[in-house]
């Protein structure tokens, strides 16, 4: 079972020799291809998640389906391998079914457009945009239920068609879809903006291959893919040991009460190949925080951490894929078996980030991170305000990213660095809310010579009656500081009624009632400290308590005695640093902050919150009809 390519001009392309300025020329063209593709985007998209905070993720691929530019890595092989149809000039893919492209988008709101490119018949490349679409129907608002138990629960899925068929628009498709959902018109101006973009980077190819010719195109990115291949091959080969290096991390809870979940992964270097074995893994989950873990995902996770770390300038392609070796366990957290629920999957992917940070400091602790915010906490509200007129809001949160060997974490970030957070002046004015608070919280980057990031506080005053769902992690199991680095602040949410009285809620909550003039404090979590926080200079850490990242009491993990006029004690800062190195004893590369057991033990005194349940595993997933 495979799509048929249905090509009136059936010559295949020649070889050509690409002299570098030729090719350092298409490979800026195609990048500033994927640029204009956000930029289409965000100028014709309604949602705020997408058209504010960017979440949407662009491809432009060769005439085989290989990643030239993006980010997530190609999904167009899962596609044309599992599609039973015909691709033909004018024909465009809409999508959003995990399960029938092998978990390439992991989630069913991801709403995936993908458009072959012909020239004078011939098929020369594709481009493809997804995005995150904010409602797609399902059982709550924002179609990301914590306690669904299958995918039939989170909205409806789209498996590949064709919402344009040789160039005409299947327009009863798209009216048969928007019925499902709670915000048509968001979704259609989505849907629309996603189709331009793939337009727009379209007609930028087609113009390419007009300039160069066809045969330089596609030499061109051949090329480019082999210049991919050649470099990560030296960088895995510098980098990756022989000899097995184990990391494991956890999803704090299901939202259910289970946790926490682990994910383990084993890596290797065998023949020239580097092998991530997620073989440990925790079953899949009841609910909905499973993975799907598409294998070109996370050979693309793994290409990227490692560019980043050891040789930024680097362009990541798909083009070194056959370097890496990727085995994940059936029925895992990150294989999980049809029809497991997958919605809440973005706390087990920004895991990954955190566990390969792990993996390869091991070995090069001078290139070890810290954990970081390695998530994308998440915020709805709806409701009906007092003129009858339905609000719905969908927000990504930001926090600590880790301190690094290069330098400190930054304050309140995203874990996608082209992420923008919403303008609080926009939440103000299309949502019945106000934001009380918008600030970075002192002490919540762990102490290191590099102080992980800052977590942030965001506080909504609630102008309207409504229910909130929460997604958040990192409450339970602290991000891990490095090489002497202490531990980041965990997570907390805080609801302040509006008589006063203030409660701990959980960080994975579903239908939470408020009610005008309730407060919620959502408050993130900080990044992990690298290095020996004794050793940072004492005049930057009293900098940092004027700007507001650290306390006077939070110079004390650095060490640090302030003054009455803060200014640096240097005797009694000296005399404090020797004490606390000597009864902290030999640096161990790793703090956890404590042992599972140790953690459940103090987590009603220290998070507010019982601890999470030890999950029980069922023998076999769920039963439910077939598709």
């Amino acid at each position: 079972m495979s799509a048929q390519i249905v090509q009136t001009n059936d010559t295949p392309f020649a070889t050509v020799a690409i002299d570098p300025v030729t090719l350092d020329i298409i490979e800026n063209a195609l990048r500033n291809a994927r640029v204009e593709m956000d930029a289409t985007l965000v100028r014709t998209a309604m949602s705020p998640g997408i058209r504010e905070q960017g979440d949407a993720f662009p491809l432009i691929a060769d005439h085989k389906g290989r990643m030239i530019v993006g980010q997530f890595g190609s999904y167009i092989g899962p596609f044309l391998d599992g599609y039973e149809g015909t691709v033909e000039e004018g024909d465009m893919i809409l999508l959003s079914d995990p399960y029938s492209v092998e978990g390439a988008i992991s989630h069913c709101n991801d709403w995936l457009v993908l458009l072959p490119v012909f020239k004078d018949g011939r098929l020369i490349a594709y481009t493809s945009m997804f995005g995150h679409q904010s409602d797609i129907g399902g059982k709550v608002a924002g179609s990301m239920p914590i306690d669904a138990t299958s995918i039939f629960q989170e909205g409806v899925r789209i498996p590949p068609v064709k919402i344009y068929k040789r160039g005409a628009y299947n327009a009863d498709l798209v009216a048969l879809i928007l019925h499902q959902v709670r915000t048509p018109d968001w979704c259609k101006a989505d849907l629309n903006a996603l189709i331009a973009s793939c337009r727009v980077a379209a007609r930028r190819v087609v113009e390419m291959a007009e300039r160069f010719g066809d045969d330089v195109l596609v030499s061109a990115c051949e090329e480019l893919l082999a210049r991919n291949h050649r470099a990560m091959q030296t960088l895995i080969g510098n980098a990756i040991s022989e000899d097995k290096v184990s990391f494991e991390d956890y999803i704090c809870d299901d939202g259910m009460g289970y946790g926490p979940y682990k994910i383990k992964c084993t890596m290797w270097r065998e023949n020239g190949r580097v092998v991530l074995d997620f073989d440990g893994t925790d079953p899949q989950s009841k609910a909905s925080i499973n993975f799907l873990l598409n294998e070109n995902m996370m050979r693309m996770f793994f290409g990227i951490y490692m560019i980043m770390v050891f040789d930024p300038q680097i362009l990541f392609n798909d083009g070194y894929y056959d370097l890496i070796d990727v085995r994940i366990p059936e029925g895992s957290l990150l294989k999980p078996r049809f029809p497991a629920a997958l919605s809440g999957r973005t706390h087990a992917l920004g895991r990954l980030f955190d566990i390969m940070g792990g993996l390869l400091g091991q070995k090069t602790p001078e290139f070890l991170n810290a954990a970081g915010f390695s998530s994308s906490p998440h915020l709805f509200y709806s409701g009906t305000d007092r003129n009858g007129q339905y609000f719905q809001l969908f927000q990504i949160g930001f926090g600590g990213i880790p301190g690094r060997p290069l330098g400190d974490g930054p304050d309140g970030h995203s874990l996608w660095p082209g992420f923008t957070n919403v303008p609080n002046e926009f939440l103000e004015r299309y949502f019945p809310l106000r934001i009380e608070r918008y600030e970075t919280i002192p002490d919540s980057g762990g102490a290191g010579l590099h102080r992980g990031g800052n977590g942030i506080l965001m506080a909504y005053r609630f102008l309207e009656p409504g229910v909130i769902a929460i997604h958040d992690d990192r409450w339970f199991v602290p991000p891990w500081g490095v090489n002497g680095g202490a531990p980041g602040a965990r997570a907390r949410k805080i609801l302040e009624k509006a008589d006063g009285t203030r409660s701990v809620v959980g960080n994975k909550v579903e239908d939470l009632a408020v009610e005008r003039d309730d407060v919620l404090h959502f408050i993130t979590w900080g990044g992990g400290g690298w290095g020996d926080p004794y050793d940072r200079d004492p005049a930057l850490v009293a900098k940092e308590i004027v700007q507001g990242l650290v306390t006077r009491e939070g110079a004390r993990a650095y060490g640090v005695v302030i003054a009455d006029d803060g200014s640096v004690d240097a005797a009694a800062t000296e005399a404090l640093r020797t004490e606390l190195r000597s009864a902290r004893g030999e640096i161990q590369v790793f703090d956890f902050g404590a042992e599972i057991e140790a953690l459940r033990s103090r987590c009603l005194a220290e998070t507010g919150l019982e601890p999470p349940k030890a999950p029980v595993w069922r023998a076999e997933p769920l039963a439910e009809a077939a598709e």
